[in-house]
């Protein structure tokens, strides 16, 4: 039996937008067609001058596979093709050109509401949502108690969907899709919707899903439920697959590179060419493709960059580094500092940075006889990348990410207690 459960090849969609797309009646469209039929059945065709229409590609020549019970991230900028993607997997839509296999039944949750009818009640929904998934009735029945409970909308299971918030309706579907057993999970950017208890809730249950053996593939613009969620991230990028690897070096590069092109979108008045104080910063070791990114959890050094347009004589500086939070991390100074006019470079040793990944903030300053010099909350923020050591559900993640080994020992009474255990058994 072959193990891989998505298989992708050279896979392309198009859209066409222009002229055409912006005749929204029928009698726009006759009227246009009147006029010059030819040309319009022409273009109709994808043959000759399309009247001003212009050839979009959403996605373009994508090619992956996924094993059974993989759990892969889909990330990417808006616009970047996620969904597109899912739709062309869920056989929403059809691709231009390439194709896409899936073995296996498939259970998809793109959007709130898809594949429900609003007339209709929660109960009937479930099961006209489940008949469209592949399931049979016997199945939904088993699965019915356990779907009502998990979706907490038990008390208006009898009342018309149409009368259901947007968060009603998106657990109902969540909670029809993830337990109706399918080999590949679907799932895009819905669980923003829900509150956050509900979206820990959802994230707990694609973990057993996972645990299952189940493939998941999962849209988030939520890097750190990614995190915890997948082994695997995909990036795309202007409709193709700018990298893949795993999770904890994909998701660290993502952010990195979304938080430079929000600088570079600032308006440079803040500059280092003409800033005085501190103004730049970059990890020194190990080096990483980008400056700003840390793989580690240690050692490792960075550097703070300081120009100075006077001497200071008596200078009190401070280092700080914050979560995106802004919870405080950890915190440090030194005192009586001398520092001539020009540039200086601060340097940091660290023997250990045991924090979770995700983005952090460095912020540095500088006094002179109480005087505020510079301070400085450091851009580009620095980018965690490491690999997660912690517990998979929210309620037991902290804050520092320590890696750690177990062993487990039996020692001699311990023997003689199993031993032991073992004749009662035996003698009934």
């Amino acid at each position: 039996m072959s193990e891989i459960a998505i298989s992708v090849q050279g896979l392309g969609k198009r859209y066409r937008i222009g002229a055409l797309a912006r005749q929204s009646t029928i009698g726009e469209r006759l009227t246009h067609v009147m006029r010059a039929p030819a040309r319009w059945l022409s273009a109709a065709n994808g043959n000759g001058p399309s009247g001003g229409n212009v050839d979009f590609w959403a996605l373009r020549d994508i090619s992956f596979e996924l094993r059974k019970g993989e759990v892969v991230g889909l990330i990417g900028r808006n616009g970047a093709g996620k969904s597109t993607l899912l739709k062309i997997l869920s056989r929403v839509t059809v691709p231009t050109v390439g194709r896409a296999e899936i073995h296996g039944r498939v259970g998809s949750l793109l959007e709130v509401g898809t594949g429900f009818h609003p007339e209709l009640t929660g109960r009937e929904n479930m099961y006209l949502n489940g008949a469209i998934l592949g399931m049979g009735r016997k199945e939904i029945d088993r699965k019915f108690d356990e779907i009502v409970a998990f979706s907490e909308v038990g008390d208006f299971i009898d009342t018309p969907l149409k009368h259901y918030s947007t968060g009603m309706q998106m657990r109902l579907a969540f909670a029809v899709a993830a337990h109706l057993e399918p080999e590949t999970l679907l799932v895009d950017e819905v669980l923003a919707v829900g509150d956050m208890a509900f979206q820990k809730k959802c994230l707990g249950k694609m973990g057993e899903v996972a645990s299952g053996g189940r493939t998941i593939v999962f849209v988030s613009h939520q890097i750190n439920q990614i995190r915890r969620l997948c082994q695997k991230a995909i990036w795309l990028d202007q409709g193709k697959v700018y990298r893949i690897g795993p999770t904890h070096e994909i998701a660290g590069a993502y952010e990195t590179s979304m938080t430079r092109r929000s600088e570079e979108g600032k308006d440079s008045s803040g500059s280092p060419e003409i800033r005085n104080g501190f103004v730049d910063w970059e990890i020194i070791e190990p080096r990483a493709d980008n400056p700003n990114l840390l793989t580690t959890t240690g050692p490792f050094r960075l550097k703070f960059v300081l120009r100075l347009s006077k001497p200071v004589l008596d200078g009190h500086h401070g280092i700080a580094l914050f979560n995106h939070e802004n919870q405080l991390m950890w915190g440090w100074a030194a005192n009586h500092l001398q520092f001539a006019e020009g540039v200086h470079e601060l340097e940091y040793s660290f023997p250990t940075m045991p924090l979770k990944p995700g983005l952090y903030n460095w912020q540095v300053s500088l006094f002179e006889y109480g005087q505020l010099i510079d301070v400085w909350t450091c851009l580009p923020e620095m980018s965690i990348a490491t690999e997660i050591h912690q517990h998979l559900r929210d309620e037991w993640n902290g804050i520092v990410n320590v890696p750690c080994e177990l062993n487990i020992r039996s020692t001699g009474d311990m023997a003689v207690a199993a031993s032991f255990e073992h004749r009662r058994l035996e003698r009934g």
